[in-house]
Order: structure tokens, then sequence, then C-alpha cells
């Protein structure tokens, strides 16, 4: 008595073919995906959360300082420029976002600026969340793609 196992390999070149047609997919339409995902995560930490990625709360005003700010004024919002400014460029193989204003860069780090002290208050970057939602972006980038194929 003998035992056969038998397989039909044509799926496995089925898989094959999809996955070498999946290798040339568009790389700058899933760094648009991405770049429009981490842009939406860096407007929603400026205008809701207020922390930085790690979900530490930012240092607050100067006691001085608040005493300037109007109705409506929250931490990095002022008249909405750094959130209006912030972007994502895709380039060949990257995505970046952030903002080209000039003090972007001292509101994101800290640093003295005019004699004045102003704290660091992270605005750019990803939390594990934000981590976790940017990969699920991609697998449903690279899902569409194996569906069309």
């Amino acid at each position: 008595m003998s035992t056969a196992i038998v397989y039909d390999f044509k799926d496995i070149k089925r898989l094959q073919d999809r996955l070498a047609k999946l290798g040339n997919f568009d790389h700058a339409a899933l760094l648009e995906v991405v770049g429009a995902e981490g842009e939406s995560q860096t407007h929603r930490r400026l205008r809701e959360e207020k922390t930085d990625p790690e979900g530490n709360a930012w240092e607050s005003w100067s006691d001085d300082y608040a005493l300037t700010r109007h109705g409506g004024n929250s931490l990095l919002m002022g008249e909405g420029d750094l959130d209006d400014s912030v972007q994502f460029v895709v380039g060949i193989d990257q995505v970046e976002i952030g903002s080209n204003l000039p003090h972007a860069a001292i509101h994101n780090f800290g640093g003295e600026e005019v004699g004045i002290n102003i704290p660091a208050r992270q605005y750019l970057g990803f939390s594990d969340e934000n981590e976790a939602d940017l990969l699920a972006v991609i697998d449903d980038f690279l899902d569409d793609q194996l569906r069309a194929l």
C-alpha cells in the first residue's frame, strides 16, 4: 500500500506572478497616501491633542505671555499660520512632513529667540498609534493593489 500527495502548483505560480506585479506598483502613489495620513495626524496634534508624539502635554504658556493671548487662541495655533503651513512633500523614495515657516523649528525643538526662552512643543513625529495607523494605511493600499491584479 502506498500513499500519495498531489498538489497543484498553479496557485503558487499565480501568487508569485501577483507578487512580482506588486513589486512594480506606483511607489509615489503610496507615498502620497502616507504623506496625507501623516499630515492629517500632525494637524490633529496641533488642533486637538496638544501633546508631543509620546503623549506628553505641551508646556503651557508663561503667565506673562498668557496675558497677551485673546479668546480662541490655543498653544501653537494663534492665527493658524503654523497649522496651515504643515504639508507633505513626496520625494523619489521618501515623504517629508513639516512646515517651512521660519518659526516652525523653534516651536518643535524649543530654544531662545530674541531673548525669550521658548519651550519645545514637539508637534512633528509619530506616536505608536500614529505608526500603527500609517501601517494600516500602507496595508490597505497594498491590498487595493493586489485586488486590482
